[in-house]
């Protein structure tokens, strides 16, 4: 017989609860990414996710604010969520925008578009989700035990 999960979290009943589970919000402006980055990196350091899966966690959490500033409402909010359980760790970007995400490759020569192939290369797991209120949620998952 598989798990008993609780299907609000997903999480088996009886599981310890998660780590962390927080949530930053800034506002849509160029200062944002390296607000929210140093925030993630500062929040699972705290919970002892460290070296080579922080690094990455930064860099990830970085590209998705960036693209929400970019490609969503310039001085909106941007909801930044992370969550560790166990050696799982997620982070997810909300903005107001209505834009999806695209893996893109350009060029060696352009100068951005970049940022999603890191996502995609980088993380366990990637997705996005529309919002009802029109906004959208990209999140990825970075396996620490990988």
């Amino acid at each position: 017989m598989g798990d008993v999960r609780d299907l609000r979290s997903g999480r088996r009943r009886g599981a310890p609860p998660p780590l962390l589970d927080d949530e930053l919000v800034v506002t849509a402006e160029r200062s944002a990414s390296r607000q929210a980055r140093h925030w993630v990196m500062r929040s699972v350091a705290a919970v002892g996710v460290g070296g080579a899966a922080n690094q990455v966690i930064e860099l990830l959490a970085g590209e998705l604010v960036s693209n929400a500033v970019v490609h969503g409402p310039a001085g909106e909010p941007v909801r930044v969520a992370v969550r560790v359980d166990g050696a799982l760790v997620r982070v997810a970007v909300t903005d107001r925008g209505g834009g999806t995400p695209r893996v893109r490759h350009p060029e060696p020569t352009a100068p951005n578009g970049r940022g999603m192939a890191l996502v995609e290369a980088l993380s366990t797991s990637w997705g996005s989700a529309r919002q009802p209120d029109g906004g959208t949620t990209v999140w990825f998952e970075v396996d620490t035990d990988l």
